[in-house]
């Protein structure tokens, strides 16, 4: 799943700028897919490379340049027709999953790779934003327009992406890194996106900590469980094109790499 938006308007609950669109919704991308799907079946064409060729080599760079082992578990979030992750294949990397929620896509994604005669690539029909238990402990991850197109959503887009920032947490490990590209969000506004999963602590009930409250001659005893969500930290803004209007420089394309990070021990660890 990817997506080149559009920001005509403010919308409540979509995000700065954006209006509801059939580009955030799991039909509009099942039915694009199974076209394409049929498309490649007639005629072999893989499809449409979402922010064209430049993004996948930007990318690719990066990681080149950080020396990121070939082995590093991979995960491309809304692989779409799966050409990243053929890319990655042929630059020698070797473990690499890539999940949609199309089924149409997934099917797509597995004549590519069965035709490249590629065989160390992983596909699974998954909803990033509910991902199951065995969906954890990558490496790296990568999103080309998979959190453009969840802006889009016309149903509560807004806690959707707040989902996405959880998943996130959950399928990325410690000290990972996660490569997002988008042509919706600017630098800052990722920026303050990714910045509501750093340094929030939730309480959730039954487990280790204990707090006592006296009223009159009682004491109260309730178990909680601290869970902390680890932030992320940005590490580099990659380059991408760049254009001129009114005088104005800008972007029509944002790159960042964000790291997972570890949160900073707070007063509660005293509880414990």
């Amino acid at each position: 799943m990817s997506v080149a938006g559009e920001r005509p308007r403010d919308s409540p609950g979509l995000g700065p700028g954006f209006s509801p669109s059939a580009l955030g919704t799991k039909e509009h991308w099942d039915a694009a897919y199974e076209s394409e799907l049929q498309i490649f079946q007639e005629s072999g064409d893989a499809g449409e490379i979402w922010f064209g060729e430049e993004s996948m080599i930007r990318l690719i760079r990066w990681m080149e340049k950080q020396k990121i082992p070939l082995d590093s578990s991979v995960l491309d979030i809304g692989t779409g027709n799966g050409v990243l992750l053929v890319e990655l294949a042929k630059c020698g990397y070797t473990n690499l999953t890539g999940i949609d929620y199309s089924p149409s896509a997934i099917q797509l994604s597995q004549n590519i790779i069965e035709k490249e005669g590629l065989s160390n690539i992983k596909l699974q029909v998954k909803d990033f934003l509910t991902p199951s238990a065995e969906l954890s402990g990558f490496q790296i991850c990568i999103d080309k327009g998979t959190f453009d197109a969840i802006s889009l959503n016309p149903d509560n887009a807004a806690e959707r992406r707040k989902q996405y920032v959880k998943s996130l947490c959950t399928v990325l490990k410690m000290e990972g890194f996660f490569l997002v590209t988008s042509c919706n969000w600017t630098k800052e506004e990722l920026l303050n996106e990714f910045r509501e999963g750093m340094g929030r602590e939730l309480w959730l009930p039954f487990l280790p900590v204990q707090m006592q409250f006296k009223s009159e001659d009682f004491f109260y005893t309730f178990q909680l469980q601290r869970t902390r969500i680890a932030g992320f930290e940005i590490l580099e803004e990659l380059p991408t094109p760049k254009f001129c209007f009114g005088g104005r420089i800008g972007n029509s394309v944002t790159a960042l790499v964000f790291q997972r990070k570890k949160l900073k021990p707070s007063i509660l660890d005293k509880l414990d």
